[in-house]
């Protein structure tokens, strides 16, 4: 184990660019892991991380002390930092000061969709974005394209929402969502508030995709036109819509609901 203890440090700056900056953990192709729970579902569903980083204080506790035993039979390089420097690295209020360096998975696209998907048009807010993904992991959707203007997926906010669900799904960032679509033989469905066919009516039990769009603008002309059906979920109350995290929730598992009845 190696440890660092000053600011200057070379690895210390790349990993508080990587912490502060999504234009450098796109550049860099790498992102960060924060906390016990994300790291651990790392090491069960993907492997080992490129490196992991801890602070002295965290070396205590049993649950990152075992992470860190694993990794060191896995030849993992770990580094440990005082508290003082590991409070730039992490957004995690009260946590555990444990972080993995990973390399950010960029699977190829497939041209098109073959088995249910989630498209992101424009979903910008990284809580929502993460929350789509972890609605679609639990209900066992594995694909999800992200267009440009798409929150990044692998950003810490993101990961944090998604509580683990990155590591099951492919996630294809800056996708042309209109090729796609045309490209596909699967429905394709635009949620819309405007629309009159309701989603409870529509047959799920084959794939489909699920088009979402941004959170003020929905989604865009574009896709809408050429989506399969434009589909609004029914509700009582007096607000004016639901939340795009919450309608996508509602839309995923009534599709589940609809394949196991």
């Amino acid at each position: 184990m190696k440890s660092i203890t000053s600011r200057d440090n070379a690895f210390y700056k790349d990993l508080v660019k990587l912490a502060t900056s999504s234009q450098a953990r796109r550049k860099a192709g790498r992102t960060l892991l924060d906390g016990v729970h994300l790291c651990q579902s790392w090491l069960d569903l993907r492997g080992a991380p490129a490196h992991c980083v801890v602070s002295d204080e965290a070396l205590h506790n049993p649950e990152v002390a075992d992470i860190v035993a694993r990794l060191e039979g896995k030849h993992v390089h770990v580094t440990a930092l005082p508290d003082a420097l590991f409070k730039a690295l992490s957004q995690v209020e009260h946590g555990v000061n444990l972080l993995f360096l990973v390399d950010t998975p960029q699977p190829a696209a497939p041209a098109a969709m073959t088995v249910s998907a989630v498209l992101l048009d424009g979903v910008q807010d990284p809580g929502n974005a993460g929350s789509i993904l972890r609605s679609a992991a639990a209900a066992g959707i594995t694909q999800v394209f992200c267009s440009p203007g798409t929150a990044f997926c692998w950003s810490p906010k993101v990961l944090r929402a998604a509580m683990g669900a990155h590591f099951v799904l492919e996630i294809f960032e800056n996708v042309d969502l209109a090729a796609l679509v045309r490209a596909s033989k699967i429905a394709v469905l635009a949620m819309s508030g405007y629309a009159e066919q309701r989603l409870y009516d529509v047959d799920l039990r084959q794939p489909v995709g699920w088009l979402l769009g941004h959170e003020g603008q929905g989604v865009s002309d574009e896709l809408m036109g050429l989506a399969s059906h434009q589909v609004v979920i029914p509700h009582a109350g007096q607000v004016e819509s639901l939340n795009v995290a919450a309608a996508a929730a509602v839309c995923f598992f009534e599709q589940l609901r609809q394949r196991q009845a």
